[in-house]
């Protein structure tokens, strides 16, 4: 892809968003806002502002990363802005600030790179595991945790009348994989070897295990804890298939899934909030006016999209609770039908792809880890939500990345598409 097909892509995408702002009220009945040039001009300054700064730092960056990031955040605000227009120009807000952050990473990293990061693992680690118990500070407090739809998720900050919620586990994810990658780039090789015997079985040194026990202790503590089955699952796999990559034992996968399998069976039986989401997922009409009821109209709406869709503002996603957040695939997907939420897994498809691409031409091993771990992440949030609105999977309250409303999300994944860039530069130095 050339730099001016890049750009015209990107611009495309501001387009798009431009084109959704008219579409959207007049399919209601209603005249176009101010929205009609905010939104293009906010995804010009924004995206046209990060590709400058992959330009100038990270020159060498594969050019497939950009344009799908902004066509993937672009359908997603139209339908968020579509479902509620105070929400979406928040989003605009958001989207500055989080490709403002995207190229001060750039910025940061231009002399030393990524290699840079190794050094702070340690501080990683501590740093990730602190923003994931954040959310359990007391409630009297000025900066105090906050329990929303069951789930212990959310930090709020209270000052006077400024009132600022946040989702720390998505920064603690990208922190928590760049200190598994620099872990796990030191030690792949005694992680590889299988000195110690129990019975039928070859183990390596127990020390060397301390990843994978912490992983599966912190995922349990933030199931225990907080209720949120979809960070705690995503951060486990990711923990799993990063030390089969760095292994190639499948002896970890195997042992990771079963501890897998043993925490989800123990969580469904002692814990209800994880009990109804599988209920929920099982039988969606057994209890339809209640906790199936969100799965249940995810389904009426894939249903209604057909193959080409309702039509943008046509069709009925405001029926399913927390459309904005959880479900943003399914009011695609009604309004777009078929084709749209095709187009939808088929960019994150392409997105994924790149980044697993990065992580195969990394010579180093550490970038090829943090490559890896980083499109990791990505992929396996964005099987778990989808996965859980075609209910081939227990919903876990995750966000769909890029998509889905949400600062903390949208800030996290454009530092991420950020570190990708940076290491498809060195290697393509």
């Amino acid at each position: 892809m050339s730099r001016n097909t890049e750009a015209a892509l990107v611009g495309l995408a501001a387009a798009l968003a431009g084109a959704g702002a008219v579409l959207a009220p007049l399919a209601d009945g209603d005249l176009p806002t101010y929205d009609v040039l905010l939104a293009p001009a906010v995804f010009l300054a924004a995206f046209g502002g990060l590709l400058l700064a992959v330009r100038r730092w990270a020159p060498r960056a594969t050019r497939t990363l950009l344009p799908l990031a902004a066509f993937l955040t672009a359908v997603g605000w139209v339908e968020v802005s579509r479902l509620d227009r105070d929400l979406g120009r928040l989003q605009l807000w958001w989207l500055l600030v989080g490709t403002a952050l995207a190229g001060t990473t750039l910025f940061v990293l231009r002399r030393r790179g990524v290699g840079v990061l190794r050094r702070y693992r340690y501080l990683f680690l501590v740093t990730g595991l602190g923003l994931l118990l954040l959310p359990l500070l007391p409630s009297s407090w000025p900066v105090r945790g906050l329990t929303l739809n069951g789930s212990r998720l959310w930090v709020r900050f209270q000052a006077g009348d400024l009132s600022l919620s946040f989702q720390p586990g998505e920064a603690a994810k990208i922190l928590i994989v760049a200190f598994l990658a620099s872990y796990l780039a030191d030690r792949h090789r005694a992680l590889t070897g299988m000195p110690r015997r129990l019975g039928p079985l070859s183990l390596p040194e127990p020390r060397q295990l301390l990843p994978v026990l912490l992983a599966f202790g912190v995922s349990f503590a933030v199931l225990v804890y907080q209720r949120d089955l979809g960070a705690s699952v995503l951060l486990f796999l990711v923990f799993a298939a990063m030390l089969f990559a760095a292994t190639g034992r499948f002896a970890y996968p195997a042992a990771a899934l079963a501890l897998l399998a043993g925490g989800g069976l123990a969580a469904y039986q002692y814990f209800g909030h994880v009990r109804l989401r599988v209920e929920a997922w099982l039988h969606p009409f057994a209890d339809f006016a209640g906790t199936g009821y969100q799965v249940a109209q995810g389904l009426f709406a894939l249903g209604s999209g057909g193959l080409t869709g309702t039509g943008l503002g046509a069709g009925r996603p405001d029926l399913i609770p927390a459309a904005a957040t959880d479900f943003v695939f399914a009011a695609v997907s009604e309004e777009l039908g078929l084709a749209g939420g095709l187009a939808v897994i088929a960019a994150y498809a392409l997105l994924v792809a790149a980044g697993f691409g990065i992580a195969l031409r990394a010579r180093d091993p550490f970038r090829k880890l943090l490559a890896g771990g980083l499109t990791l992440t990505l992929a396996v949030q964005t099987v778990l939500i989808v996965g859980g609105i075609l209910r081939l999977l227990p919903l876990t309250g995750i966000t769909l990345p890029f998509m889905s409303y949400g600062g903390s999300s949208l800030l996290a994944n454009l530092v991420l598409v950020a570190l990708l860039a940076r290491i498809s530069h060195e290697e393509g130095s």
